[in-house]
């Protein structure tokens, strides 16, 4: 019993450690990346929806909203602007029309590989300040806190039902 406690002693002490750092990471993407591709203003929930859509074709608001954890209300305000900015077309469920489908504009794929770009612009030039071990370090990472995503994606989806 007690090695077991250690080990959760152990990963959440990890996981304390990691937070700040993965959250640091986040707030300058949010931040920064999106004005450096020539989007302008795109706020954060726009994004995030948007990024959504590209990834997952064809979803309906309220699957979107349930898998980002967003009330419906705010998600389909965001997809009106989406809409507006012409970044999402709603199109009708081929199989009940009274649902609707999100599906992202070839303005929308260019804006994102765009946006991308500009955060591995920023990202490259960080990384150029490391050192050589930290900057494999960081690499070898990634698949790693790629699987963790997933996870916490997954753990949310389920959570919400």
């Amino acid at each position: 019993m007690k090695r077991v406690m250690d080990a959760d002693e152990t990963v959440l002490r990890e996981a304390r450690a990691l937070v700040p750092v993965l959250y640091q990471l986040g707030r300058v993407m949010r931040l920064q990346g999106v004005d450096e591709a020539g989007l302008g203003q795109l706020p954060p929930s726009e994004l995030e929806v948007l990024r959504y859509v590209l990834e997952t074709p064809g979803v309906s608001v309220s699957t979107l909203a349930r898998d980002l954890g967003l009330h419906a209300s705010n998600v389909s305000a965001t997809v009106r602007a989406l809409v507006a900015r012409e970044l999402i077309r709603r199109e009708p469920d081929p199989n009940d029309r009274r649902a609707v489908r999100l599906q992202p504009t070839v303005d929308a794929a260019h804006g994102s590989a765009r946006i991308e770009d500009s955060w591995a612009r920023i990202f490259a030039a960080a990384l150029d300040d490391l050192t050589d071990e930290q900057r494999t370090a960081v690499a070898s990472a990634a698949p790693a806190l790629g699987a963790l995503a997933e996870r916490l994606r997954v753990r949310r989806v389920a959570e919400r039902g």
